[in-house]
């Protein structure tokens, strides 16, 4: 319990007496503190003789008195450090409210589709919707007076209990625009990244390999428009994205190089394109015996022969010769159906899965 002597200056944080004049920030001198009701009698400058009961919601603090300068912060430690440190704090308040509402929104303990939840948020943050900002934890003092809130913020701060209380009300609402500012923007930037997080189909931000980022000689992920579905929100959708490095433009479509192992992804890929072609028209009614045929007509027929990617596209051409053998490069990579099939850089958070290993933010 803290103490005050006869003559101590104090200023006022907050009272729960509804009725007096007074208003935190104002000051006083100590009469008398009785420490075993923990009362202390004040002769506040206004010519008011309150007394605070300080356990019972009363609130005092030792007041400083201003310096020659008029400013004490600038005199005892800088203003400018004195914001640092208020802004400091309010990033990091940010942050840690936006892990808590991350949580709940599209974290462990959030219901239903979290990661389209997440695609929902950054759509609205990244057009301005005002729903979707609102819903955004922000920085409020709401029931409380500014003065309460900014005395204790700048306490936690800056570590002093007493400059508060010499500020002039500029500099107060300096300071608490300074924290306001930073808690909005750290929360906001980190909601961002606990959304791309959600959002991705691998775990990772993958922000960095958005299409139209994606350079000759950059890494990206790439699709056909085969693989577009329709999401829940009607938006777009693709089934599998395929990572690897833009080397060319072929009428406007993309001519990407990739790993044996994402290219087997793809070979896999379209013979499972085959099977579902194969399967529908069984159901149609179409005879056992046409199938293959028919299947051959509309779906390019991929293999791998060793090292070697058979593309058959003999039937879908209608010509004899339509056979091609994709072989890898010095280092290993393919080009499977480049300037022939109709890739795409695409979006990696529309994607449901991406074949490939992903760089990192400075290697994409």
């Amino acid at each position: 319990m803290t103490s005050y002597e006869a003559g101590q200056r104090v200023a006022l944080v907050h009272t729960s007496d509804p009725h007096t004049l007074l208003r935190p920030g104002d000051t006083g001198t100590v009469r008398r503190h009785d420490q075993r009701h923990n009362i202390v009698e004040v002769t506040w400058d206004s010519g008011s003789t309150l007394s605070m009961c300080l356990d019972a919601g009363d609130r005092i603090a030792p007041a400083t008195t201003p310096s020659p300068t008029g400013d004490p912060v600038a005199e005892a430690t800088g203003w400018a450090a004195a914001l640092q440190r208020m802004r400091s704090a309010g990033a990091e308040a940010g942050r840690t409210a936006a892990e808590w509402w991350a949580q709940d929104t599209i974290g462990a303990r959030a219901g239903g589709d979290t990661r389209l939840a997440a695609r929902r948020i950054l759509a609205g943050v990244a057009d301005g919707d005002p729903a979707a900002l609102d819903s955004l934890p922000r920085f409020t003092s709401a029931g409380e007076s500014v003065d309460i809130a900014g005395w204790e913020l700048f306490a936690d701060a800056t570590g002093d209990t007493t400059s508060w209380f010499g500020l002039r009300i500029p500099q107060r609402d300096e300071a608490m625009a300074v924290y306001r500012d930073a808690y909005d923007t750290a929360a906001t930037d980190r909601v961002t990244q606990l959304c791309h997080l959600a959002a991705s189909p691998t775990g990772r931000d993958v922000s960095h390999l958005r299409p139209d980022r994606v350079r000759i000689g950059g890494v990206g992920v790439f699709a056909g428009d085969w693989a577009r579905t329709t999401g829940p929100d009607g938006d777009d959708r693709i089934e599998v994205g395929f990572v690897g490095t833009l080397i060319d433009h072929w009428n406007g479509w993309a001519v990407f190089a990739c790993t044996r192992g994402v290219a087997e992804a793809i070979v896999a890929d379209q013979q499972r394109h085959r099977d579902q072609y194969r399967h529908r028209l069984r159901e149609q009614g179409v005879p056992v015996d046409d199938l293959d045929r028919r299947v051959d007509a509309e779906l390019a027929d991929l293999s791998f022969d060793g090292d070697v990617i058979v593309a058959d596209q003999r039937a879908l051409s209608d010509d004899p010769d339509a056979i091609d053998r994709i072989t890898p490069d010095g280092d290993g990579r393919y080009v499977v159906m480049g300037r022939s099939w109709c890739w795409e850089a695409v979006d990696p958070y529309a994607c449901d899965r991406i074949v490939g290993d992903l760089p990192d933010t400075d290697q994409a």
